[in-house]
């Protein structure tokens, strides 16, 4: 935009009375929601409000609208005509509120300044006006206070310090207390200040006032504080504010006077009932600041009966004209009520789920409707145990949040002591510096894991979120030391192995001791441990079965879950997953198995080879049994053989290093020296960029054959036990068609032989994941020789962005984030523009070729909220997630299909 202007001749401010409750993008939350007050005939305090665009511009261009003082003046007359009075005037002053005002709540995070208009002269207007001098020269006082702070920059605590000195002189302990001849001396003393530290004069000018504070609040939208905030909610940076111009009532003209907030029910419970608080003789940041105590909004009955009656009816009206919990803010100004704001209020999640179905049974909503006031980030609040709010604690650390819960235990530092401890009944917390598939045992043995370093897709985050765990990742203040099995916290304090410590996954902080969990009924439902209608069924329980009820019925996506073996596919049914979309076969290769991994690995001959793999077979076929016994009559899509084979080699170093002591005693250490030699000849610099997947298949002969059968034969013994498998063979890392068209033709070879072997026929689906830049740009040919896609969007969105998942996150994440560089991560929530965009464009290829092309995901976004919309309006028939994240993907499947662009409830 060129210059101070607007385009297209816009109108830059609007009067109460023109506006209404759908224009928050231009009049902001407050303003449109002022407006339509006004248009209910509700009691609301003439005003005016100046547009999100004239923010715009100002901000862009440092320069307000050429048009835009004209504009305000032309409203400021009108107002004034309206009020019988003057802005600033001496001897009945009209006195405005300057108020911020963003399309979606930002409560305390922009400027707000009340009582401009007064000045040496008209200070005495007001006295005489009101019948009460103390009143005038309290209002003065907050004017220039708020204004030093807010407009001129003048350090707050600085007031605050000359308001209790100036308490203390007259020794008592609220400023209502102090008499008008305190608070005259009170508005020298704030005067001097903002001299000193503005290096001017407070201005006596009440357009001056008006027209600085209306900068200020412009200003304010780039404040610290707000694009924290922003950041935090996830609000997008180019909206600006409107500024809320609006002619003051007064809340501290004494007992019958005063200012409150209410709600129409319980944001907290979501029950319906009397909520809020009221603050007599005061104005109203006076309740938010809780620089007195309020008394409880029932108690306004007994104070003013005519106004509490009145606000009672008013919020009966606003609830039933939005459709939902309204928040609102009123002043008492001598026994006369006015309503000073209103909006959609802000709840927990518990809270959430109990008003859309009161309201569907209230007939004010539908089901629809009902369906949009909910949102997965809720439901996966309500899924997780969490540490009691009221206990004390001792905080040590804090990583990244990296998979909800809380969760409590001894601190150990290998898997090997977690699982002896846990089978002992000792509950234990892994640390690690990071970990690895190794780590496995470990992890299922402890209640939560933590790192130092990783992500939050990095192993650790992953693996614990496919199982439920608690974890923190990334907490990089914390030493971590495995030799000597201790933990060095800032401070100095060294948790050594055995000390009990608290880890919360949904803040990523880290305590010392034991902090106690409240458990969740939502699990027990999802676990059917807890049913709807029982006598002993928590409501809420009762509400998220309504809203996941609908949400299947209406959502067109089907939800499976990742899962890699049979205890997680049995609960990830239970969790309404609809199959498998991801069986990672690596974890079957751990444990135990490990050596016959290593003998495969240490293979010299072709016979070799063949013996590590018939070892391997039978136990592979009896993971694949138990799986599609679990999940008989639902698509199992198994990945075969994906990471790198080193992962199954023990440690570089600490195979060197015993190595040369066996070498410096002259023991027999053949067989470590070929596991040295087999890890040198595999080390890779970028592994994740190296022999995997694939091209594992590609160069190691008869190990995908051997997957293959495996998965054949355990299909064809569930078919001979009448049972329903339904297998899918997944082809990891494909980046050519010819790398699966090869793979196919080997596997088509081994099925065949197996049904003749058998006598059963098997129809196993062939497809391949889609997680390469090269494979999404050459989807239609790639769907030639496959069946389905999946889209491995961890490793797509690593290979398009260049970034290495595990290290990335915590090295310049935050700062990209701080920068506004990413709104979010793009491992936490898909990038639509680049991943998306590659997504889409190898979705419409394969169809194109093969029109029946099955389509789904199944990284780590598959249990996104935002990210499952894309994935419906990107037209794939399934998501895949971590089992705990299934309720949370059908939830929002239900919403992705039952979007209304009219619903906002952020």
């Amino acid at each position: 935009m060129s210059e101070n202007k607007a385009p297209h001749a816009a109108k830059f401010v609007y009067d109460f009375t023109e506006g209404n409750k759908d224009l928050k993008d231009l009049l902001g939350g407050k303003g449109a929601n002022l407006a339509e007050m006004t248009n209910l005939g509700l009691p609301v305090p003439p005003g005016f409000t100046i547009t999100t665009e004239a923010c715009k511009v100002y901000l862009e261009s440092g320069e307000e609208p050429t048009a835009l003082r004209d504009e305000v003046s032309a409203h400021l007359d009108a107002l004034e005509a309206r009020m019988g009075k003057k802005l600033g005037q001496a001897d009945d002053p009209l006195l405005v509120s300057v108020r911020s005002g963003a399309k979606f709540s930002m409560p305390g995070m922009m400027d707000t300044v009340l009582n401009i208009g007064l000045s040496d002269k008209s200070v005495q207007g007001l006295a005489k006006q009101a019948g009460d001098e103390r009143f005038a020269w309290d209002s003065y006082r907050r004017l220039i206070q708020m204004f030093g702070k807010t407009v001129l920059g003048v350090e707050g605590d600085l007031f605050e310090e000359a308001l209790e000195a100036a308490k203390a002189a007259k020794k008592v302990t609220v400023d209502t207390d102090l008499e008008a001849a305190d608070l005259k001396k009170l508005v020298t003393t704030f005067k001097k200040i903002v001299k000193k530290q503005a290096g001017r004069d407070f201005p006596q000018d009440p357009r001056e006032q008006m027209d600085l504070a209306i900068k200020a609040v412009f200003e304010s939208w780039n404040g610290d504080r707000a694009k924290l905030y922003r950041r935090q909610e996830r609000i997008p940076h180019d909206l600006g504010t409107a500024v809320n111009v609006c002619s003051m009532v007064f809340g501290n003209l004494g007992p019958d006077s005063g200012t409150g907030v209410a709600f129409t029910r319980d944001p907290a419970s979501g029950h319906q009932g009397v909520y809020g608080d009221y603050l007599q003789n005061a104005q109203g940041e006076d309740v938010v600041a809780g620089i007195r105590n309020t008394v409880a909004l029932a108690e306004l009955e007994q104070i003013d009966k005519k106004s509490y009656d009145q606000l009672m009816q008013i919020m009966e009206t606003l609830e039933n004209h939005y459709k939902d919990l309204c928040d609102i803010e009123f002043t008492i100004e001598r026994g006369r009520l006015w309503m000073l704001q209103t909006r959609v209020g802000k709840r927990t999640a518990g809270a959430a789920f109990r008003i859309a179905t009161q309201l569907v049974d209230q007939g004010l909503i539908d089901e629809t409707e009902a369906l949009q006031r909910v949102t997965g980030a809720q439901l996966a609040q309500l899924m997780f145990p969490r540490f009691d709010e009221k206990a004390k604690v001792e905080q040590v650390g804090r990583g990244i949040a990296a998979s909800p819960g809380a969760a409590v235990g001894k601190a150990v530092f290998d898997s090997y002591t977690a699982v002896k401890w846990s089978r002992s009944g000792e509950k234990v917390i892994l640390v690690r510096r990071e970990t690895n598939p190794d780590d496995l045992d470990g992890m299922i043995a402890a209640e939560g894991i933590l790192t130092s370093r990783g992500g939050k897709t990095s192993h650790a985050a992953v693996v614990a979120r496919g199982m439920g765990k608690t974890c923190v990742c990334g907490a990089e203040d914390l030493e971590v030391d495995t030799k000597r099995r201790r933990m060095t916290v800032p401070g100095g304090h060294v948790v050594e192995e055995g000390d009990v410590i608290s880890i919360d996954g949904s803040t990523g902080k880290v305590y010392l001791g034991e902090v106690p969990v409240v458990p969740s009924p939502v699990v027990e439902y999802f676990e059917g441990r807890m049913h709807p209608g029982a006598d002993d069924a928590d409501e809420l329980v009762e509400a998220v079965h309504r809203m996941m009820a609908f949400a299947d019925r209406k959502r067109r996506l089907r939800v499976r879950a990742n899962a890699d073996n049979a205890e997680d596919a049995l609960r990830a049914r239970r969790f309404g997953a609809q199959g498998i979309g991801l069986c990672r076969t690596e974890h079957m290769f751990l444990g135990e198995r490990r050596e016959m991994v290593e003998k495969l690995i240490l293979a010299d001959t072709a016979a070799e080879r063949e013996a590590a793999l018939s070892e391997l077979l039978p136990l592979q076929k009896k993971d694949f049994v138990e799986l599609f016994e679990a999940m008989d009559g639902l698509p199992v899509t198994i990945r075969l053989l994906d990471p790198p084979l080193h992962e199954f080699l023990p440690d570089i170093t600490e195979l060197s290093v015993r190595v040369a002591l066996a070498e410096s005693r002259q023991e027999p250490h053949e067989n470590d020296l070929r596991l040295l030699q087999a890890v040198h000849r595999l080390h890779e610099q970028n592994p994740m960029l190296g022999l995997r997947g694939v091209r594992l298949g590609l160069v190691i002969p008869g190990l995908f054959a051997m997957q293959v059968r495996a998965i054949a034969e355990a299909a064809a013994e569930r078919k001979a036990a009448k049972g329903d498998p339904r297998a899918e063979i997944m082809i990891p890392l494909v980046g050519t068609v010819q790398e699966l068209e090869i793979v196919r033709e080997e596997a088509d070879k081994v099925i065949a032989e197996v049904q003749t072997a058998t006598g059963t026929e098997l129809k196993l689906a062939i497809g391949t994941m889609i997680e390469l830049p090269r494979a999404a740009l050459t989807a239609g040919q790639i769907a030639e020789a496959a069946e389905f896609f999946s889209f491995g969007t961890n490793d797509l969105t690593q290979t398009v962005w260049g970034f290495s998942r595990d290290d990335v996150e915590a090295s310049f994440f935050t700062a990209y984030l701080e920068k506004g560089i990413f709104g979010v991560s793009p491992f936490e929530t898909i990038d639509k523009d680049g991943v998306g965009s590659l997504v889409k464009a190898a979705a419409e290829a394969g169809r194109r070729t093969r029109p029946d092309l099955k389509l789904g995901v199944c990284g780590e976004h598959g249990g996104d909220p935002e990210s499952v919309h894309f994935f419906h309006e990107a037209g794939l028939d399934y998501v895949s997630c971590s089992p705990f994240r299934i309720p949370v993907a059908r939830l929002e499947a239900g919403r992705a299909a039952t979007q209304s662009t009219g619903s906002d409830h952020r």
